[in-house]
């Protein structure tokens, strides 16, 4: 059972941070360290199992990796063409497709590099190879956490929902994204009202973009009006141009409203847990919850907030990223 002590120390490290603030990405990395360590330890045992027990851990850990691997690539792929089918061939959208070519081109340069036997040609895959997996790593550990905290409930009650805006149709038309935001806000709201508690205000946050007409507050708050919520309960945002304006507008408004404010953060679920962490450097005093978006849209989704979430956090994942990078080269010129 010592081999289990160290996930056991790193859960119990994983539940005192989230208890203290569920909106922090060392959350995200102590779930992976600690799924990680779980599985080690489940290795360690295996010679102490019974022989289907044991085959089944060991299939589970090597050809379980494999095989997912070379579906997730093909799903990546298969999704970016259905994005730029129904979205475009914007940049962006081609994230899915890309990776999931960059997974199949990893594969294909791992089985030719032994071919050519030269050892600078295998101590840059193998360096490149260390860096593919401190990436996926940190990736696995956003995606996994991020499925955690959207799994999070409104409870209690709070003084301010927050919807954050997204860009119009049209310059003034709210459009399907958006109004699934808008549709969870209401919800709460309207839970709120039926156990008889204070309306909560709706505080609809989006400024008005070059190409728009009208403020996104606006074209928010006129939806959400014409869907029976009175005028009363929704107060406008709406001069920011950016998720972190949203966080820091909105909360001069609520804490002149009440300093002891309680809130509820709304976006789509793709954004939720980075929309929490920027909540959390801004200093408002609620979680973040998301709302429902397309299935074929959340893949590129994730992997543009990954990118996001890596770049924020650039003075560690590149200096670790350049430290396996140093470490491979001097693997390689020690082996030449």
């Amino acid at each position: 059972m010592a081999a289990f002590a160290l996930p056991a120390l790193l859960l119990l490290a994983l539940c005192v941070s989230a208890y203290k603030d569920r909106r922090r990405f060392r959350n995200a990395v102590l779930f992976g360290l600690t799924f990680i360590t779980f599985s080690a330890a489940l290795l360690f045992q295996v010679t102490a199992l019974p022989g289907w027990a044991a085959l089944t851990i060991i299939a589970l850990a090597f050809a379980a990796p494999t095989v997912g691997t070379m579906v997730i690539g093909g799903f990546l792929i298969a999704n970016g063409v259905t994005m730029v089918r129904k979205e475009g061939r914007r940049p962006a959208n081609l994230l899915s497709m890309l990776a999931g070519l960059g997974i199949f081109g990893m594969i294909a340069l791992l089985i030719a590099v032994p071919m050519f036997h030269s050892v600078v040609l295998t101590g840059a895959a193998a360096t490149l190879t260390l860096v593919v997996a401190y990436v996926a790593f940190v990736f696995l550990c956003f995606l996994g956490y991020a499925f955690l905290y959207g799994r999070i409930k409104v409870r209690g009650d709070v003084d301010h929902v927050v919807m954050l805006g997204s860009g119009l149709i049209g310059g003034d038309r709210v459009p399907p994204l958006l109004a699934s935001r808008l549709r969870k806000g209401q919800e709460i709201y309207a839970a709120q009202l039926a156990r008889g508690a204070r309306p909560p205000v709706l505080l609809t946050s989006g400024g008005k973009g070059s190409d728009e007409r009208v403020a996104e507050a606006r074209a928010m708050a006129d939806w959400l009006i014409a869907e029976g919520v009175p005028a009363e309960h929704i107060t406008l945002e709406d001069r920011s141009r950016t998720t972190e304006e949203n966080m820091l507008f909105s909360k001069e408004i609520m804490l002149a409203d009440d300093a002891g404010y309680r809130c509820v953060v709304v976006t789509n679920n793709f954004h939720a847990f980075r929309a929490a962490m920027m909540a959390r450097k801004a200093g408002v005093n609620g979680q973040v919850v998301g709302s429902p978006t397309a299935r074929y849209f959340l893949p590129s989704a994730t992997l543009r907030e990954f990118v996001a979430v890596f770049w924020e956090h650039r003075a560690v994942n590149l200096s670790i990223c350049g430290l396996l990078i140093a470490i491979g080269a001097a693997a390689t010129l020690a082996a030449a």
